[in-house]
């Protein structure tokens, strides 16, 4: 049974919801279920649909990652959403763990040049003149920290494979958890702490501004921040 309290926000066009580590955004060779196989059962049930459910994928999440993704129920919404996306105009806004440790500035922008590697579905950072090298930019502020953690919130400025946790790994600062980009301990749910917070849009349809945040995961290893998600 889906667990409706992953829904954030619903309506004819749209479904927001808060994705679990570990759950596929679309199903992919592994043969494992999917977020959409999912929620297309849910909609199916919900409103008695008789036929083929639509359930468009705009945007992924890498599967090791949580927050906030969005699906489109039609058609129509789902090329505009698209289109928005091509056009830069959906804001969302990353918050990432890295350890204490780091020396890591309040605030700051990074940037890059990604090669992507498909047969290890991994990317590299590379010297700017390499030519298949993408330019990839973010912005970051560390919003807290404690003994263990800093807590980074990003903003991404270029949308690449694996993006942020290339950057943040090249900076020597890896995200907890995150063992395929120099981590060096696996979080117990086998996560990143890296999160989709929120995520900002005009609503394909009614062009009203649409702006949501995704709840921290339960894992323990972001209870020092919770008093800081409202």
């Amino acid at each position: 049974m889906f667990d409706t309290q992953t829904i954030i926000y619903e309506d004819n066009h749209l479904l927001f919801v808060n994705k679990k580590a570990g759950d596929l955004v679309q199903g992919d060779s592994t043969g494992d279920p999917s977020l959409r196989d999912t929620l297309m059962e849910y909609i199916k049930i919900k409103y008695q649909k008789p036929g083929n459910v639509f359930l468009g994928v705009p945007h992924r999440l890498d599967r090791p990652t949580s927050g906030i993704c969005m699906f489109c129920k039609t058609s129509k919404a789902l090329s505009r959403v698209q289109k928005a996306f091509a056009n830069r105009e959906v804001k969302k806004t990353y918050w990432a763990l890295v350890d204490s440790n780091k020396t890591i500035p309040t605030e700051g922008e990074l940037t890059h040049y990604l090669v992507k590697n498909h047969k290890i579905n991994k990317s590299f950072a590379v010297k700017a003149h390499v030519k298949e090298g993408k330019k990839a930019i973010l912005k970051f502020k560390k919003i807290a920290q404690n003994k263990q953690f800093s807590l980074l919130e990003i903003d991404l400025l270029t949308g690449r494979h694996h993006q942020i946790r290339v950057q943040l790994a090249e900076s020597n600062w890896p995200i907890v958890g995150d063992l395929k980009y120099g981590y060096p301990y696996a979080n117990s749910d086998k996560s990143i702490a890296l999160h989709a917070r929120t995520l900002n849009i005009l609503h394909p349809v009614r062009k009203e501004p649409l702006s949501f945040n995704a709840l921290l995961p339960t894992l323990d290893i972001w209870n020092a921040f919770r008093d800081i998600e409202s």
